[in-house]
């Protein structure tokens, strides 16, 4: 089960942290975070390997947002620095057992997903 927390409101340039908490045992090995503006389409944003070193991100948040993880918390985070409007959306964090690859991200059947948290950055 994951657990999403810290979305909110803040203006362009500015700083959220996204944290997903996950409990129970789990098989998955990979974790992240997609997200839905309205009207679009979800989108990969970040994910990495809960037991690897395997990072990625999608070409429209590189060198701005930073995915992360506490192995004694079992929790993923999504550190997200110079904010813009357009990153405005619902952010969902997922496990599954596949890679990103090739700028997308499927979580699969037999993913996770936590509950949506809101970001909003106004202009």
């Amino acid at each position: 089960q994951l657990q999403a927390s810290g979305g909110g409101q803040v203006q362009a340039g500015g700083s959220l942290r996204l944290s997903c908490a996950a409990s129970g045992r789990t098989f998955h090995s990979t974790f992240g975070w997609l997200r839905q503006a309205p009207g679009r389409e979800r989108e990969f944003v970040a994910a990495l390997k809960w037991k690897a070193n395997n990072i990625y991100y999608a070409d429209s948040v590189k060198g701005r947002f930073t995915i992360s993880r506490d192995n004694s918390k079992n929790t993923v985070y999504l550190q997200m620095n110079s904010l813009k409007p357009e990153d405005t959306a619902v952010y969902y964090c997922a496990a599954g057992t596949q890679s990103p690859y090739g700028g997308s991200w499927h979580v699969g059947p037999r993913g996770s997903w936590g509950q949506g948290t809101l970001v909003t950055v106004s202009s």
